[in-house]
């Protein structure tokens, strides 16, 4: 196995005990992001000499025995919304063309601390602003969608170039690219983990997380995030927890195989010892509505002077969102955040029940580059974007922490991901259901192929369904 190949938990173990050093394991990933991203387009910068040294300074630690945990001489991607400081941080826009950070963001400082070393900035949908991410392309099949807005999040770890990367989620940024990638993606619970020094798209909706290859890693980069080295989780079986499965809304207008994928999940989840629950979602009919009703007046109003002085710097797509936001009523926007008080009440109530809700991530696999809309066998027909915020959306109406895992490939061999939900602060609860369910499928931590733009495509074997 070549080195940027190795789960977070495999190289820190591996870097702990000598067989390798930060500096051969940031030259592997540096190799694997020179081999694939000329034709995935993942990052907006990579900082190689940066990186380099960053490598050589964590070894020179580990030597003198001053290493500061599993993250030390690991190297991660962060999302190009998270200030670094002296680094550009563009938003992936050409709003922020010359911007450079005057301070580094909260993450960036504790991830420094940790010893992780940076391999560069990732690419985002404009501003956050978006949920595919449309420079840069999904690393299973370069023909599909890379999901967003953490998209080039996503796509470097899933390619093998970073062994792990921080995301942004507002209405699931970082559960949809993950699960569209096969990757595992953590949105913890609102306020959480700090969004000081991330660039806000809608600031009752943000929140920043990891996206990594297993949930084993997922649990050893949170605690760089909070500063709270005891948020571990306890591995074994699942006897005891009981796990919400939805009667409604989850299941509604999916694909056969996300459905048949989830299911069967949940249904190692039993085999696990959970106890399967039936539950009902509350307040369905206002998801969407409240979603939309918070995140575009904040969005505008986080954007009203660039938007006054310089519209023609924005994406088209995204200049449309800005200005839509700008005719929203005061009583519009108030009516969406009593809405949501009621959503936490429901959803508090519903959580009494159970200790997690398991459904799928997204209804459907990456859409294809360009796709506009989905049409349902009942004749629905939704926008792309409306599809895969519908089911992440209530996580970031609520706060509620949420992990996203990979359970599966459909018939085009496109990841699947299952979604698990639960109570504030909960992660943990999260955690070791993930990484029971995670630890009976060989395929957990998978390197996606990749593929350079210019290479032939080929058939990929699918993964096992669960």
């Amino acid at each position: 196995m070549r080195p940027y190949e190795l789960t977070v938990a495999a190289a820190a173990a591996a870097i702990a005990t000598g067989e390798l050093s930060p500096v051969e394991l940031t030259a592997s990933v540096l190799d694997r992001v020179a081999e694939v991203e000329p034709g995935l387009n993942a990052y907006v910068a990579v900082r190689t000499e940066a990186a380099r040294r960053a490598a050589e300074r964590a070894e020179r630690e580990r030597a003198a025995g001053r290493a500061h945990g599993p993250l030390h001489g690991v190297p991660f991607a962060l999302k190009d919304l998270i200030d670094v400081k002296g680094q550009s941080t563009s938003a992936s826009s050409r709003v922020r063309d010359g911007h450079v950070a005057e301070a580094d963001s909260t993450v960036a400082a504790r991830l420094a601390a940790a010893g992780a070393v940076l391999l560069g900035k990732a690419h985002t949908h404009e501003f956050a602003y978006g949920l595919t991410t449309p420079q840069t392309r999904n690393a299973w099949d370069a023909e599909r969608i890379a999901g967003g807005s953490s998209g080039g999040s996503a796509v470097a770890v899933a390619a093998g170039a970073a062994l792990f990367s921080i995301g942004t989620d507002t209405g699931g940024s970082i559960r949809v690219p993950a699960a569209l990638n096969g990757v595992v993606g953590l949105k913890p619970t609102y306020g959480l983990v700090s969004t000081r020094g991330v660039t806000a798209l809608s600031w009752s909706l943000d929140h920043v997380g990891p996206i990594t290859r297993t949930v084993q890693d997922a649990a050893l980069v949170l605690p760089a995030l909070t500063g709270d080295a005891e948020r571990a989780y306890a591995e074994g079986d699942l006897t005891g927890l009981r796990v919400g499965v939805p009667a409604n809304y989850y299941f509604d207008r999916v694909t056969p195989d996300v459905e048949a994928a989830v299911r069967g999940a949940v249904e190692r989840l039993r085999e696990l010892g959970a106890e399967l629950v039936d539950v009902r979602i509350p307040m369905t009919r206002y998801i969407q509505a409240v979603q939309w009703g918070l995140m575009v007046p904040e969005a505008s109003a986080n954007h009203e002077r660039t938007l006054r002085t310089a519209p023609e710097l924005y994406g088209d797509d995204i200049r449309v969102l800005l200005e839509a936001g700008e005719l929203f009523h005061a009583g519009d926007y108030l009516r969406a955040r009593r809405a949501r008080t009621l959503m936490r009440r429901e959803w508090a109530r519903l959580l009494e029940g159970v200790d997690v809700i398991a459904a799928p991530t997204v209804p459907l696999t990456a859409a294809r580059t360009g796709q506009q809309a989905v049409e349902w066998p009942d004749g629905t027909v939704e926008s792309v974007s409306d599809a895969y915020v519908r089911l992440s959306a209530p996580a970031n109406i609520t706060g509620l922490p949420a992990l996203t895992v990979p359970v599966g490939r459909d018939g085009a061999g496109l990841p699947i991901g299952m979604q698990l939900v639960g109570r504030p602060r909960a992660e943990r609860t999260l955690l070791r259901a993930g990484r029971a369910y995670e630890l009976t499928r060989p395929d957990a931590g998978a390197i996606a192929p990749g593929r350079v733009a210019s290479a032939p495509r080929r058939a990929e074997a699918s993964l096992p369904s669960p």
